[in-house]
């Protein structure tokens, strides 16, 4: 990483951090009929202190918050023993010079291929990864709503996968995902999973995300 984009992330961290409160306030009360899911509404989950990145350490655990509770859901939930073996590694924010300064956020994640999200032949289950990639993909753009005092969660609208490689079973897989836009209703984000060791690429998707009208909830 060059100097310019250490000065960038050093003054990004630096800001963030001494209008944390002032964010949370905000976070805490949402406007009425604004939000599809409050992230402070929900219960703490995990244990945030291994994650690293310069984001707040209460955006992460409302992003962790958000995965688990909202993304994951209890265990009769649908993938549920594959979401809950999802561990976010980095939490991280920056102001790209390139896009005049706009605020990026980036999550990684990581989690071990297992028996349970094989296929018949062996390897990582699609449907195993547009799961991964819906839950952990959305991430960035909870954690970028929670900075800007919007609403970043949403419901999934369209989800583009490429698939790139297999993954069998024991296979560590790095999920990299980054903001792209958060709009008033509409937001976009990608995703890519690699091979931990190898750092083949598995898969790789854009997400796009939408708040719904509230006479539909």
């Amino acid at each position: 990483m060059s100097s310019r984009s250490h000065s960038a992330s050093a003054s990004a961290s630096s800001s963030m951090s001494s209008h944390a409160t002032e964010i949370r306030s905000h976070v805490t009360r949402p406007r009425p009929g604004k939000a599809w899911v409050d992230p402070a509404s929900l219960p703490d989950y995990g244990d945030i202190s291994s994650i690293s990145g310069n984001a707040p350490d209460y955006v992460k655990q409302l992003n962790s918050n958000t995965y688990f509770s909202y993304g994951v859901g209890d265990e009769d939930c649908f993938g549920h023993k594959v979401g809950m073996a999802v561990k976010f590694v980095e939490v991280s924010v920056d102001r790209r010079q390139e896009r005049q300064g706009r605020m990026e956020a980036t999550t990684v994640a990581e989690v071990q291929v297992s028996k349970h999200m094989l296929n018949g032949a062996g390897m990582l289950h699609g449907g195993c990864v547009a799961y991964l990639i819906d839950n952990c993909c959305s991430t960035p753009l909870v954690v970028l709503g929670l900075l800007k005092n919007v609403n970043g969660v949403g419901v999934t609208q369209a989800m583009n996968v490429l698939f790139h490689s297999p993954a069998p079973i024991g296979t560590r897989l790095r999920i990299i995902s980054t903001s792209i836009s958060l709009g008033g209703r509409v937001m976009t984000s990608r995703c890519e999973i690699v091979d931990k060791d190898s750092g083949r690429v598995i898969a790789s998707a854009f997400l796009n995300k939408m708040q719904p009208a509230t006479t539909k909830l």
